[in-house]
């Protein structure tokens, strides 16, 4: 269980409480028992999305942004908040702006929300660091995919040393962006929440970048195991 704590600019306080099911690391009591129509799978779907509307009438990333959405339209993405958010591991406290703290929030329910696109973002899910700087972002994306291949070529399977397989799922996310920002500015009177989407897809650019220049930028960190061949 996570809970995110907001402290709002007129004091008021909002809580968001997320269960994920410990098998599929897929969030449980999350989606209101009725549904907006901008959530409806067909309003701006994504177009490379694999659902369809009989057996998923509604996007599961979308209905799993309703409350999010509900309590937070009438901020200004960059009014100051004050969040607190518990996991089991620890306790992280922040004064920042509205649309990073809703992006914090917002990636971690994508991740879990059930889209068939976003699954890969589980593991990153399940250690969740709120509020990552896009370098923590990049850093942690880029080990769980050799995470990720180590486990494939486990399994018998020839692992991708090349990340794209990695940018092909931030291409991916980048179409989904797109489409929930789409929903979100047909619904919402203010721009926090749209922002908090903007924010994500400039952290997903940000990993392609740092793919595309082979993560030059962390090499340093590994001069140890480069200066040592066998550790």
């Amino acid at each position: 269980m996570i809970r995110y704590f907001f402290t709002l600019p007129d004091g008021k306080q909002e809580t968001i409480t997320l269960r994920l099911d410990d098998r599929t690391l897929e969030l449980f009591g999350n989606i209101p028992a009725t549904l907006p129509d901008w959530t409806k799978l067909d309003f701006h779907k994504c177009p490379h999305c694999p659902l369809n509307t009989i057996s998923h009438p509604y996007c599961p990333l979308a209905a799993n942004l309703v409350n999010i959405v509900n309590r937070f339209d009438g901020l200004l993405s960059h009014d100051e908040v004050r969040i607190d958010v518990h996991t089991e591991e620890r306790f992280i406290s922040q004064t920042t702006t509205v649309e990073r703290a809703i992006s914090s929030l917002m990636g971690l329910v994508m991740a879990t929300s059930g889209c068939p696109h976003t699954g890969f973002f589980k593991p990153m899910a399940r250690f969740h660091l709120p509020l990552a700087s896009k370098d923590e972002t990049m850093y942690r994306a880029a080990s769980m995919y050799m995470l990720a291949q180590y486990f494939l070529k486990k399994e018998g399977s020839l692992p991708d040393l090349d990340f794209e397989g990695l940018n092909k799922i931030y291409e991916n996310m980048q179409i989904i962006n797109v489409s929930i920002l789409e929903r979100l500015r047909s619904t919402t009177a203010t721009d926090s929440s749209s922002n908090a989407v903007m924010v994500l897809d400039i952290y997903a650019k940000t990993v392609q970048v740092a793919i595309k220049e082979s993560l030059e930028s962390v090499r340093h960190l590994f001069n140890t195991y480069l200066e040592n061949d066998n550790p």
